[in-house]
């Protein structure tokens, strides 16, 4: 049961993935390029759904991406609003903020500085993903699922050459 969950929140969340590029590609060829450009945004946080697809068996969660998949639609939504808004190709002076053209500070600031600062946000939120606890508690995990099993690679080389058996604990022969 949770094997097809997970298919169906998958096919969910592609299905729609494949629509926004359908549509990308329809307002790509009919010069559409405002429409273009917001259903950019809907691809690339969409994408963001994708792995969560593959964490969550049973619901369409984004959690622990909410924040970040919410943060990056607002960002990009005003930013691309704020771009169209303000730029247009006739438009021969433009009102310049911090020494740039006014279009061009919104794009820097919303659809590069903010994304950038929120994976610098998101990198200090998860910092304990690589925490040596919870490495120690995989490797664990992978010795147990091992045990008693004759896998070559995993057995540990005694200092006469001989192998050990399968499950007995790998080292590395250095110090820690």
């Amino acid at each position: 049961m949770d094997n097809i969950d997970r298919q169906s929140n998958r096919n969910r969340v592609l299905s729609g993935i494949a629509v926004l590029a359908a549509g990308l590609l329809v307002a790509a060829a009919t010069g559409a390029y405002r429409a273009f450009s917001f259903l950019a945004i809907g691809l690339l946080v969409g994408t963001i759904a994708v792995a969560s697809v593959e964490r969550n068996v049973r619901e369409l969660d984004f959690a622990p991406y909410n924040g970040l998949v919410v943060g990056w639609t607002v960002v990009f939504t005003v930013g691309f609003t704020g771009i169209w808004m303000l730029w247009n190709p006739s438009v021969t002076s433009y009102t310049y903020v911090l020494g740039l053209p006014t279009p061009t500070l919104v794009y820097a600031t919303c659809i590069w500085l903010f994304p950038i600062l929120g994976a610098f946000y998101y990198a200090f939120v998860f910092d304990e993903i690589g925490d040596d606890d919870i490495v120690e508690g995989i490797m664990t995990d992978a010795r147990e699922a091992q045990r008693g099993q004759n896998i070559p690679l995993g057995q540990e080389v005694k200092a006469d050459g001989s192998g050990g058996s399968a499950g007995t604990e790998m080292t590395d022969g250095g110090e820690d």
